[in-house]
């Protein structure tokens, strides 16, 4: 695992994001989905920055944090039900591309490099907030995490969206700020970058997650593919 300066190596032919955390900010809504159910038991709120880190690990780790065990684990599947369903009325009120996002996906479309979107959050959600982002340039392909019986760090997402993009995975990149994001690149062997700028879980060190290059912004991945290249068998 290198850093993204040191980086010598070809240009990827088709890039791969996670969603959240990588692709979309989608922390503030999440954050409010959270604690409309933690209001609605008379549990206190939490702060926008208590909730971030923990974005990326899904609904069930979302409400773990909150309720922090205080509350009978017969009502969990009640208030996830909540938490889902205000989420999905409130997809895109905060949730925003992270800055320089979308100049590089400008520059992937003027280079006719096709990028794609592979997560674990489920169709009805994924589809819905992407049509809400209004984004200028459109992914080529979109996976989920219900798609398959199996999700991320599960190499099938990612061998099935390298295939409708018409890549071999080892000239694709995949982008994610979670270890299984690297861990499903290693298995189907693209290159693999870890987003610096993500929801890098507490105590995570991205160091050890063993990905071909980390990048502390858009701007330093878009240097990345642009410039420097990247070997996938490093």
């Amino acid at each position: 695992m290198i850093d993204a300066a040191s980086v010598s190596g070809i240009r990827p032919q088709a890039v791969l994001f996670d969603l959240d955390g990588t692709l979309v900010d989608t922390a503030l809504d999440l954050t409010a989905a959270l604690n409309h159910v933690l209001t609605s038991i008379d549990l206190k709120p939490l702060a926008d920055e208590a909730v971030r880190a923990y974005v990326s690990a899904g609904a069930g780790a979302l409400l773990a944090l909150g309720l922090n065990t205080r509350i009978d684990d017969s009502h969990v599947a009640e208030l996830r039900a909540e938490f889902l369903d205000y989420y999905g009325r409130n997809l895109a009120v905060h949730s925003c591309l992270f800055e320089g996002m979308d100049d590089l996906l400008e520059e992937l479309a003027e280079a006719q490099i096709p990028w794609g979107i592979v997560t674990n959050k489920p169709r009805a959600y994924t589809l819905p907030l992407i049509d809400l982002l209004a984004l200028r340039h459109q992914p080529a392909c979109v996976i989920c995490g219900d798609d398959f019986a199996v999700k991320k760090p599960h190499p099938a997402p990612l061998t099935k969206a390298f295939r409708l993009l018409d890549t071999l995975p080892f000239h694709g990149m995949y982008v994610g700020d979670d270890r299984r994001d690297i861990i499903a690149g290693w298995r189907v062997g693209c290159s693999t970058v870890v987003a610096g700028w993500g929801y890098l879980g507490p105590g995570e060190s991205i160091l050890t997650w063993g990905a071909h290059a980390i990048c502390e912004t858009p701007v330093a991945l878009s240097r990345l593919i642009f410039e420097q290249g990247i070997n996938p068998g490093s």
